[in-house]
C-alpha cells in the first residue's frame, strides 16, 4: 500500500510538471509572456537562478533569451529588463506605466501598503510630492543642508581622530554621520556618536540589511505565503522594523507636545502640521500611521544606502592607494587644506568627481532596483506584461554597459573622464534607479558622498590593514542591495 501511495504521489508530481512547463509554454513567445526557463510547480526557476547573486544570474539568462525575459522566483513570474535600452524605454519613456510599485513581501508586511518606498496609488503620490516638497524646504540641494553636511562631517573627523591610526571599523562611525544628516532633516536633532540607543537603531537597520539579502530572506521574497506562518529567523527581520518605527513613534509623540504650526522644524512638524489641516478630509493620506511609515522610511532609507556607498567606496580606495593619492593631490590643488570642501568645488574637480561617480557605478548598490509592476495587461516591445507582474529592472546592466563604460568590472575612474580631464556625463549613470520611482533622497545622498569622500581624504590618508591586493572588493552579500565585506582600515593624518 505505502509503495502505491508513493508512486502515485511520484506520478502526480511528474504530472503537475508536465502540465506546468506546457500551460508555460503556451503564455510565452511573441504576443504573450516574454520568454524564459521553464519553471517547475512551486519552485519555479530555482535551478537556474541563483537567489544568492541574482544580478549575475539574470545577465547570464538575458545571453539565452534577449533584454526581456521572464523568470519564475517561487511560483511567481517576474519579467525581466536587461540592458539600457529595455531599462530607459519602461521607467522613463512609459514612466507612467511602469510607475507602480512590484510586490516585495519584506516590504509589503512590514509597511501595510504606507509610507514612501512600498507604498502605491494615490496615498504613495501625495506623500512623495509632500516629502520631497518639505525636503527641498529644509534644504536639500541648497545651502543650508550643505552646512548640515559640513557641521557632520566635524564631528565624523573627531571620531576618526580618535582613533589615533589604529586599526578601526568605520561601519558605525560612517552610519552614525550619514543617519545624523538625515535625522536633522526628519527629527530636527542629531545624535552623540557614543549614545547607545542611536547605536542601537542603527545597528538594527545593518541588520534588516543583511537579512533581507540573506538566504532566508530570499527565501522569504520568494515564498512569502508560505513563509510568513513559519517559525525561523527570517521573523527577526520584523521584529527589527518594529523597533525602528517604536522610536519613530515616540519621537512624533514629543513633536505633538512642542508643536507650533506656524514655525515647523523638521518633516514630522510638517506633516502634524498637513494632517491638522486636512483633519476633516476622511480619505487624507495625512494620518498617524502614514506619518510614521514615511518619517521610518526616510530614516532607514536616508541612513543605510549612502553610509553603505561610502563604506565600499573607503574599501574600494583602500584597494587603489594611487587613486586616493590623485583625490588628495585635486583637494590640496583646489581646496587646500584651511578650508572645508564644499559642493561648489565639484566642478573645479573632475577627478574627484569621477571617482565618486565610479564608486557609485561600481558598487552598483542596488543591482535590480526596488521592483515596479504594470497596473493593467500592457504590450511592451512584442511581448505582453500581465497585470500585477513584478518586474526586474536590472540597473546593474546599465551601470556595467560595455560600450558606455569599457571593461566594467574594473574600478576605473576614466569611465567619467574625458581624454582632456574633464568631467564626462553619462545618460547610463542611474545608481537612483529613474523615472518617477527614483530615489527621493538623490541631491542629498550626492551631496553627501561627495563631501564626505573629500573631507575625509583632506585630513586623512587611508591605509589598508593588509596588502591592498589581499581585499575583497566582491559584495559579502548580493540580493536586493550589494553589502561589501566587513575590514578595518587605518586612518593617518595629513
Amino acid at each position: 500500500m505505502g509503495l502505491l501511495t508513493a508512486a502515485t504521489v511520484v506520478l502526480l508530481v511528474c504530472i503537475a510538471c508536465l502540465l506546468s512547463i506546457t500551460a508555460w509554454r503556451r503564455k510565452s513567445g511573441k504576443g504573450k509572456m516574454p520568454p524564459g526557463p521553464s519553471p517547475l510547480p512551486i519552485l519555479g526557476t530555482m535551478m537556474q537562478v541563483k537567489p544568492k547573486d541574482l544580478a549575475n544570474t539574470l545577465r547570464k539568462l538575458s545571453e539565452e533569451y534577449g533584454p526581456v525575459f521572464t523568470v519564475h522566483l517561487g511560483p511567481d513570474p517576474v519579467v525581466v529588463l536587461h540592458g539600457h535600452d529595455v531599462v530607459k524605454e519602461a521607467l522613463i519613456d512609459r514612466a507612467d506605466e511602469f510607475a507602480a510599485r512590484g510586490h516585495m513581501p519584506i516590504g509589503d508586511r512590514a509597511n501595510n501598503g504606507l509610507g514612501i518606498i512600498f507604498s502605491n496609488n494615490k496615498e504613495w503620490l501625495e506623500v512623495r510630492r509632500f516629502a520631497l516638497t518639505t525636503l527641498r524646504n529644509f534644504g536639500m540641494g541648497k545651502r543650508s543642508i550643505e552646512q548640515r553636511i559640513q557641521e557632520e562631517s566635524e564631528h565624523l573627523l573627531e571620531e576618526i581622530n580618535k582613533t589615533n591610526g589604529a586599526p578601526f571599523d568605520p561601519t558605525f562611525m560612517l552610519s552614525s554621520a550619514v543617519s545624523n544628516i538625515i535625522c536633522s532633516i526628519i527629527f530636527g536633532k542629531r545624535y552623540d556618536y557614543q549614545d547607545k540607543k542611536f547605536l542601537a537603531l542603527l545597528a538594527n537597520m545593518n541588520s534588516i540589511a543583511k537579512m533581507m539579502n540573506s538566504h532566508w530572506g530570499q527565501v522569504h521574497s520568494m515564498f512569502s505565503k508560505i513563509m510568513d506562518y513559519l517559525p525561523g529567523p527570517h521573523n527577526k527581520i520584523f521584529t527589527e522594523f518594529d523597533v525602528l518605527k517604536a522610536f519613530v513613534s515616540e519621537e512624533v509623540k514629543i513633536h505633538q507636545a512642542s508643536l507650533d504650526p506656524s514655525s515647523p522644524q523638521d518633516f514630522i512638524d510638517c506633516f502634524l502640521s498637513k494632517m491638522q489641516e486636512e483633519k476633516e478630509n476622511p480619505n487624507s493620506s495625512f494620518h498617524m500611521e502614514n506619518l510614521i511609515t514615511s518619517a521610518f522610511d526616510l530614516f532607514i532609507a536616508g541612513t543605510e544606502t549612502t553610509s553603505t556607498t561610502v563604506r565600499y567606496g573607503l574599501l574600494l580606495l583602500l584597494k587603489h592607494p594611487k587613486i586616493q593619492e590623485k583625490v588628495q593631490e585635486e583637494i590640496d590643488r583646489v581646496i587646500g587644506r584651511s578650508r572645508r570642501p564644499c559642493v561648489a568645488d565639484r566642478t573645479q574637480m573632475p577627478y574627484t568627481d569621477a571617482v565618486v561617480h565610479e564608486i557609485q557605478r561600481f558598487i552598483a548598490l542596488v543591482p535590480l532596483a526596488l521592483p515596479h509592476t504594470v497596473i493593467k495587461d500592457t504590450n511592451f516591445r512584442e511581448y505582453i506584461i500581465p497585470k500585477g507582474t513584478t518586474i526586474f529592472p536590472v540597473i546593474s546592466s546599465v551601470l556595467y554597459d560595455k560600450k558606455e563604460f569599457p571593461n566594467p568590472n574594473e574600478f576605473n575612474p576614466e569611465h567619467f573622464l574625458k581624454e582632456n580631464g574633464t568631467f564626462r556625463k553619462s545618460d547610463l549613470f542611474m545608481p537612483f534607479s529613474a523615472g518617477k520611482r527614483i530615489c527621493p533622497g538623490e541631491g542629498l545622498a550626492r551631496m553627501e558622498i561627495f563631501l564626505l569622500v573629500a573631507t575625509i581624504l583632506q585630513n586623512f590618508t587611508l591605509k589598508s590593514v593588509v596588502d591592498p591586493q589581499e581585499l575583497d572588493i566582491t559584495p559579502t552579500l548580493s540580493g536586493t542591495t550589494n553589502i561589501p565585506r566587513a575590514y578595518q582600515l587605518c586612518a593617518l593624518p595629513r
